[in-house]
């Protein structure tokens, strides 16, 4: 899976269970500004946050 096609899946599943970016970085522990990179395709997140974003959205990372 390509980078691009993972952001698109988490955005997705972000707005299907109607959860802003703020709260998705509120309950997940990641920051505000580093959620609004990696949706905007500009972040370079690090697997763990990546897990504490798909964790929130009831994802796995495999």
């Amino acid at each position: 899976m390509h980078f691009n096609e993972l952001i698109k899946i988490v955005k997705k599943r972000r707005e299907v269970l109607q959860v802003t970016q703020e709260t998705l970085a509120e309950l997940s522990g990641v920051g505000l500004r580093t959620l609004k990179q990696f949706e905007s395709g500009k972040g370079n997140p690090t697997l763990l946050t990546l897990q504490k974003i798909t964790d929130v959205l009831g994802m796995e990372v495999t």
